[in-house]
């Protein structure tokens, strides 16, 4: 029996591949193929599989945006419901406020409640309005002077108004007439500004709405022009 010569590479010529011995050309095939699949796979098939990765982590993301937003929209008719109930809710409060004709005779009122309280009215001075969105604001500069006893008359009788009156106080400083200490009995000087509210109408509403629109447009043209 013949005994099959183990083939060396360092007894193989490269340059005359056809005249090796079939196990070595064989080896040489397989070294090849595996070469090129290597290389096939570094070149195409791993960008395409990386890009692949990607394309399924955005369609993740995307599966669960849309998700999300399919959640809002199933609430959004509920929340459009709630929004419209609470904006029912707010004109009826705003409407409980004085209007734009009842605000002088509110200001007297508030004036003669001082004064019918037992307060000394030194100084009593409404400011000009400023409009906001839904309602309007009047400061009153004022310095009064009485006890304990009359200004709680006089929050008293605000409250009982028959109107809905809502004060705000700003920098208010309290402090005895007399520059001895606070006592229950003793002279208190109240000086400050407060702060009163009306609602707008609708005509002031839509006049305000036209003057923000106005202020809009000249800003953005202002902005195209530079």
């Amino acid at each position: 029996m013949s005994q099959k010569k183990k083939v060396k590479i360092s007894d193989l010529d490269f340059n005359n591949i056809g005249g090796w011995p079939q196990q070595a050309k064989i080896g040489f095939c397989i070294v090849m193929v595996l070469l090129i699949l290597l290389v096939a796979y570094f070149l195409l098939i791993r960008g395409k599989v990386e890009e692949l990765d990607g394309l399924e982590r955005q369609e993740s993301g995307l599966r669960a945006d849309f998700e999300r937003e399919q959640g809002k929209a199933a609430n959004l008719e509920p929340l459009r419901q709630q929004l419209a109930q609470m904006e029912q809710v707010l004109q009826q409060m705003l409407r409980q406020l004085p209007s734009k004709t009842e605000m002088p005779d509110l200001i007297i009122d508030i004036s003669q409640t001082a004064l019918s309280s037992g307060l000394a009215n030194e100084l009593f001075q409404p400011g000009p309005e400023t409009p906001k969105e839904f309602y309007a604001e009047k400061p009153i500069s004022l310095r009064m002077v009485g006890n304990y006893h009359q200004f709680g008359a006089f929050v008293s009788g605000v409250a009982s108004l028959p109107r809905v009156v809502i004060l705000t106080m700003h920098d208010i400083q309290l402090q005895p007439r007399d520059g001895k200490g606070i006592s229950r009995g003793g002279a208190l000087e109240l000086s400050g500004t407060v702060k009163t509210y009306r609602y707008l109408d609708d005509m002031e509403i839509a006049e305000q709405e036209q003057a923000a629109a106005g202020q809009k447009g000249g800003s953005k043209k202002k902005g195209g022009g530079a």
